[in-house]
């Protein structure tokens, strides 16, 4: 079974058992996806639906911040509610040693790196990582193992 395949399911299921925070976010992330394809015109990969899915869990993330800055706990609490529902639907996320250690295995392979080759080295994790680290925290490890 596809992931949107998955999302269609368990939003129909939501909606039978009334659960409406969890069928308002399915029906967001459908809604996303329908965009996407849209702008496209084309079916969309599976890498595709992770990549909306990734983006629709930093855009809660990052609400959830803001929220908390603002003293809107309730929003807050909305908000993380909503990325548990979208973080279900991600691949298994990489922990930090998971994290350094592929970073260590990289840069080992890539010969004297400088801070002026940060860019291209964390396009380049990334591109291995899609979907399965959090930008942010490969930036954090990334910066500690070269001095950036």
């Amino acid at each position: 079974m596809s992931l949107l395949e998955r999302i269609d399911a368990d939003l129909k299921n939501a909606i039978k058992s009334g659960d409406s925070l969890r069928a308002g976010t399915l029906k967001m992330l459908k809604s996303d996806i329908s965009y996407e394809k849209g702008k496209t015109g084309k079916d969309l990969e599976e890498e595709q639906v992770v990549e909306i899915l990734t983006r629709a869990a930093k855009r809660r993330k990052e609400s959830i911040k803001e929220f908390q800055k603002g003293n809107r706990e309730d929003l807050a609490e909305k908000e993380a509610a909503e990325l548990t529902v979208v973080e279900e639907y991600l691949p298994q996320q990489l922990t930090r040693e998971e994290i350094e250690a592929h970073i260590t295995e990289k840069l080992a392979g890539m010969g004297e790196i400088t801070q002026k080759d940060f860019g291209r080295v964390m396009g380049e994790i990334m591109k291995e990582l899609k979907g399965r680290a959090d930008g942010a925290l490969v930036k954090s490890v990334l910066g500690e193992k070269i001095g950036a």
